[in-house]
């Protein structure tokens, strides 16, 4: 498995990530085990949690006990801001503070290695949270921070913020970005090439639809009876019809639609590690083995045309 750093730090990532929102939750403790050690021996080094992901903290709680010594060898990312349960929720010091200790005692483990603020939060200024970060870092409780679902101008913003202060910056910012989802292009990717900070894509695959598995009408049917929001998110008719001429084009070339979905996804120059989320161990083998491909401009080309349309 391939690594690269990301933004401008010495963090090095593999190119593929797996996101651990299953964990704790859809995934009981034995299935998650199963997936995470498959992560691990397929070479996958980050792994991507969240508070509020699973029951009550449940998927920190999860890695913690799974890992062991093994914590050591990944590069362990999770959040905070999301509402859990009845906590306040955001990015004031005094929320910051508390979140993070949770989520140390859950993970078991005495430092995070990326922090990442899930959500902005309006209601508090950003020199707040970056200095409450920025005292994480140097109390070692944290070694890098990062955001997600901010608008362009929030992560400027937010960047400027750190450099005026000098204050730790955040050196990725994950948002929804896939062959189906391309909004973010328009002004968060010129700003993330512009401050040099990396893109980790989440919902890579489209809810699924991406991996090839629900490409026709009775396998989008079904995706849509057993997780009705993800399906109605990602199962338009749009978003399947462009999914079913990649898949046309990728077979034509000898690869199937999810080699050419995270193919072209670790293709771009912003991405620093593509997160996806995975059930089974089989299907993390396939998402780590899938960036095999090295498109031409032609193949880009090709795609943007597909994808455009």
């Amino acid at each position: 498995m391939k690594s690269r750093r990301l933004g401008r730090s010495g963090l090095e990532v593999s190119i593929v990530g797996i996101g651990c929102n299953n964990f704790g939750g859809r995934l009981d403790a034995a299935g998650s085990r199963a997936v995470i050690h498959a992560a691990l021996d397929a070479g996958i080094t980050l792994f991507d949690t969240a508070d509020v992901y699973g029951e009550r903290g449940g998927s920190e709680r999860v890695m913690g006990e799974v890992l062991g010594a093994r914590r050591q060898d990944i590069v362990l990312a999770t959040k905070f801001a999301n509402p859990m349960g009845e906590r306040k929720q955001g990015g004031s010091r005094r929320y910051i503070m508390e979140a993070v200790e949770a989520s140390l005692r859950r993970l078991r483990t005495d430092w995070i290695d990326l922090y990442q603020m899930h959500q902005p939060d309006p209601a508090t200024p950003m020199e707040e949270t970056l200095r409450a970060l920025d005292d994480l870092v140097r109390q070692g409780k944290v070694r890098y921070i990062g955001c997600s679902n901010f608008a362009g101008w929030q992560l400027s913003d937010a960047l400027w913020t750190s450099r005026l202060g000098q204050l730790e910056y955040f050196i990725s910012a994950q948002n929804e970005y896939s062959l189906v989802e391309r909004g973010i292009e328009a002004e968060l990717v010129p700003a993330m090439e512009h401050h040099g900070v990396s893109l980790l894509p989440f919902y890579p695959l489209a809810g699924g639809l991406l991996s090839g598995k629900y490409l026709s009408d009775a396998q989008a049917q079904g995706r849509l009876t057993k997780f009705p929001a993800m399906a109605k998110r990602h199962m338009n008719e749009r978003k399947r019809a462009i999914a079913q001429a990649l898949n046309v084009y990728a077979q034509e070339r000898g690869y199937n639609l999810l080699e050419l979905s995270m193919s072209w996804l670790a293709g771009q120059g912003t991405v620093g590690s593509v997160i996806a989320g995975a059930s089974t161990a089989e299907q993390v083998r396939a998402n780590a083995a899938s960036v095999r491909w090295q498109m031409s401009v032609d193949d880009l080309s090709a795609i943007d045309a597909i994808t455009k349309a």
